[in-house]
């Protein structure tokens, strides 16, 4: 990977191109030099433009962070033919495809990097800059850059692992990947030593501040997010617990009120919210514009507006979803009008239509609603010009609750019961009945008759209808489909290299040891609008083809240094 050219465009002075505008003075502070030298710091200013420039490129990163995370996994798909989109929805994307590229995430990491690098040395120039502010600082830089890796090291899974500072225009530096495991370790080394340094506020001065600066929250849910990944069950429970069992004053607290659900999206910055990257149309007159990746009106009707448009997959679970909720809070039979109940119809979604004729309910042309809608619940009445500045969220407690509730799963039958306890929390907030009802005779019973790939698929199937257009779809799939490699007998998974043992190849899809590979691929084979199920069936084998390739000109900038992702070799 080459880093002049990358390092450059980060720190430019001049104005910047800014498809995401910005939300306050704050998160627009950049560095007014060419480049962050050893020149440049010399006082707490400083500092906090470039820790501010940090959220700025996470900000930057909305954009990929929706397509990533949610074109590939059968709930979202682009109507084009023969775009970057459409390739990658399909998984025949090549080194080439404009959404493989990773810019923006290590101009993230870059701007941590200078931080841990030159902060501490600001204390010698500038006396009024104290340890309890630079602690913070680092506290922040470290959350930022471990964020970055947290999306790479899912995305690509083996990225090149900078920790270091860029100095000079002239130094070109080469860097081969890391491994998954190395990165990963990185990324909880980074968390451990900002908790370490005893900085990590749990509040700001400002309420926007709490919800969208790094806090010791955001470093818990980033842990229990990582550890869940790498499979450390234990230890996301542990971080899980941090959040779910504050006692905080301030603490992030789980909504429950199912009539409060669209709070976490308007007006934003709910008790719900950990951690969310934020724009403010009062503050400076700007807006975002990642609300126009969706679509103003569904695809199902014929229009050909956005890049993200619902799938008949995804329209059919808001459907049933919708469906269920009115049948229990509304009689069904004799017809009802339907306005915001739970997280689903002017919440999650709106359409062109929705009615109940016979008990059955219809929903026409749906279309996400989460960032467009307002605190009146009717279609009549979105965000306008003057308010298109919704948070872009990346922890709630929901999503910590289930992580817990996935880890428990996968601990083993004697945890189930407490993780049915979280599910039954999303569910009834969402206005459906629970999963088990724990206070009956028959509980115990009920339990007992799960299996582990049952309860696992209810967890990623509440995380499937929270987190609609979120940007966690994918990742959620890929995470269940990786479960094999836990329980697969030895010598039957791919290595680091993407070789296939012998074993693996005979025995093949299909087999009990790769059931969660199979529900995973089978879910996307059934919900991809654009590739034949057969096609997704095969491409799908290769674990490999799950992650991205990397940008064709890092890998022609690198003299071989930077070998592409297996995949991707002779693509």
């Amino acid at each position: 990977m080459k880093l002049k050219n990358l390092y450059s465009v980060a720190l430019c002075a001049v104005a910047f191109s800014l498809p995401l505008t910005g939300c306050n003075d704050w998160l627009d502070l950049k560095p007014k030099n060419e480049q962050v030298t050893a020149d440049y710091w010399q006082s707490k200013e400083d500092v906090e433009a470039v820790v501010a420039s940090g959220y700025y490129y996470m900000r930057q990163s909305v954009p990929s962070l929706l397509v990533w995370g949610e074109l590939r996994s059968g709930n979202f798909y682009n109507f084009g033919t023969g775009t970057d989109a459409s390739k990658m929805q399909d998984f025949d994307m090549t080194q080439s495809n404009s959404l493989a590229k990773y810019t923006t995430l290590y101009q993230v990491i870059l701007m941590a990097n200078s931080v841990l690098e030159y902060a501490p040395k600001v204390q010698q120039k500038d006396d009024t800059y104290y340890s309890a502010m630079l602690n913070s600082h680092l506290c922040e830089a470290y959350f930022q850059r471990a964020w970055a890796y947290s999306i790479l090291v899912k995305n690509w899974k083996e990225v090149p692992l900078i920790t270091w500072a860029y100095v000079t225009d002239d130094a070109d530096f080469e860097v081969a990947k890391s491994s998954e495991s190395e990165i990963i370790a990185q990324i909880k080394a980074d968390c451990e030593a900002a908790l370490a340094t005893g900085a990590a506020k749990g509040t700001y001065e400002e309420d926007w501040e709490t919800k969208c600066r790094a806090t010791k929250w955001a470093l818990y849910a980033l842990m229990a997010d990582i550890c869940l990944w790498n499979h450390e069950f234990d230890e996301c429970i542990l971080y899980a617990d941090k959040i779910i069992e504050a006692t905080d004053a301030m603490r992030p607290a789980f909504i429950k009120n199912m009539n409060n659900w669209y709070d976490i999206f308007y007006p934003g910055l709910s008790n719900e919210s950990i951690f969310e990257l934020y724009w403010s149309y009062s503050d400076e007159g700007k807006n975002n514009n990642f609300a126009s990746l969706f679509p103003a009106v569904g695809i199902i009707s014929g229009s050909t507006s956005g890049n993200l448009n619902f799938t008949k997959y995804l329209h059919t679970l808001v459907t049933e979803e919708t469906a269920a909720v009115l049948s229990n809070y509304t009689d069904l039979a004799s017809g009802t009008t339907v306005g915001r109940i739970g997280r689903m119809y002017l919440a999650t979604y709106y359409c062109s239509s929705i009615s109940v004729s016979s008990s059955v309910v219809t929903v026409s042309s749906p279309a996400l609603w989460k960032y467009r809608g307002t605190d009146v619940a009717d279609v009549g009445s979105p965000r306008t010009s003057t308010n298109n500045d919704a948070n872009f969220i990346l922890y709630r407690v929901a999503d910590i609750m289930l992580m817990k509730a996935e880890a428990l799963v996968m601990k083993g039958q004697s945890s189930w019961k407490s993780a049915i306890e979280l599910v039954n929390q999303i569910r009834v907030r969402a206005g459906l009945s629970e999963y088990v009802d724990l206070t009956s005779a028959t509980a115990d019973a009920e339990i007992e008759a799960l299996d582990q790939l049952t309860l696992l698929n209810e967890v990623i199937s509440q995380r499937n209808m929270e987190f609609i257009g979120e940007g966690h779809r994918w990742y959620d799939l890929l995470r269940m489909a990786r479960y094999d490699s836990k329980f697969a007998p030895e010598g039957t998974v791919e290595d680091s290299e993407g070789q296939t043992y012998e074993a693996y190849k005979t025995q093949g899809f299909g087999d009990d040891e790769f059931e969660y590979k199979k529900l995973v691929i089978n879910t996307i084979a059934e919900a991809n609008e654009t590739a034949s199920p057969a096609l997704l069936q095969t491409a799908l084998q290769n674990s490999w083809a799950w992650y991205l390739p990397l940008p064709e000109a890092d890998i022609t900038a690198s003299s071989g240094v930077l070998k592409q992702n297996p995949y991707y070799k002779n693509n």
